[in-house]
């Protein structure tokens, strides 16, 4: 596989991020990069598209205060981590194995799981298939689809125009995915690691990978996992924006659905887009913190 690597001066002084990098090589001698800082117990922060954990660094440093470890990786295709440069190289499959992977290498255990977006569409397959991994989890602006209903026009004109633009501006869809207009420096980071077209093979491939179709293996993969979950007792909280025209309302779909979700501070955070941890990176560390500290495990 044949992959590019940003160079390190393009992440040169970015704003609000002073956060050391940590490097794992997986088994497939791809380099995945993380945010590792605090102690205590483990949030493990897993982000979507095309964003990289960059978009964590208002949540880090409130969580690290409140006295846990966080870890925030840079999804294979993203940030700091490698790029394969083939459309053929990305899968849902894949991703799940390179995220297991660096889960596996840094035995990660007793994960609270915070995850938005394609953070989500990983996450939750590997809570469902780990459980015994996992401890709590936090969906933020998220879902499992399983191609059993069809996809609202926004993520459908969402994914043509990711496929098909000619030049993909990672920068101007987390501009317009926000509540609060980015700064000049904020737009920089969002585009550091994508220095030309040839590095953005993985954020515009994402969309595409979604399963959509019944027929999808990907669909019955989550469809099983969907099972598993319904099964989950340990403590499950949504915290979803209100203003993302794709996610909306799907957070009630997990409270119906996750018995561990019952009687939690499920909240709709306002005034935030679908990247709300931009928006409102604070107050949502401040609801995890508060989420973990305040929920017992059910005993096994």
């Amino acid at each position: 596989m044949k992959y590019l690597r940003t160079p390190d001066h393009f992440f040169k002084d970015l704003e609000d991020y002073p956060f050391e990098p940590h490097y794992l090589n997986l088994d497939n001698d791809l380099r995945m990069h993380y945010v590792d800082e605090g102690n205590g117990e483990l949030v493990l922060l897993l982000h979507g598209e095309p964003s990289w954990s960059y978009l964590y660094r208002k949540m880090i440093p409130v969580l690290v205060k409140a006295g846990f470890r966080v870890i925030a990786p840079d999804l294979i295709g993203f940030g700091k981590s490698d790029k394969p440069r083939e459309k053929s190289d990305y899968s849902y499959a894949g991703h799940l194995e390179w995220l297991n992977n660096f889960m596996v290498k840094l035995k990660l255990e007793n994960i609270n799981l915070f995850c938005q977006d394609w953070g989500g569409l990983l996450g939750l397959r590997l809570a469902a298939e780990y459980p015994e991994k996992f401890t709590r989890i936090i969906a933020a602006n998220t879902f499992l689809p399983s191609g059993q209903n069809p996809p609202n026009e926004a993520f459908t004109k969402w994914r043509e125009f990711a496929l098909n633009v000619p030049e993909f501006p990672v920068s101007a869809v987390l501009n317009m995915a926000t509540s609060t207009a980015l700064s000049s420096n904020v737009l920089k980071a969002y585009d550091a690691p994508f220095p030309d077209e040839t590095y953005k093979v993985g954020a515009r491939i994402f969309p595409a990978l979604v399963p959509l179709d019944p027929d999808d293996p990907e669909s019955q993969n989550n469809i099983e996992a969907w099972k598993n979950l319904a099964q989950w007792e340990k403590p499950f909280l949504t915290l979803f924006s209100d203003s993302d025209p794709i996610m909306n309302g799907l957070e009630k779909i997990f409270q119906k659905k996750i018995p561990g979700a019952a009687g939690q501070a499920h909240t709709i955070i306002k005034g935030a887009g679908h990247f709300l941890q931009e928006d409102k990176g604070a107050e949502i560390a401040q609801h995890v913190a508060a989420f973990i500290k305040n929920t017992g495990i059910p005993a096994s």
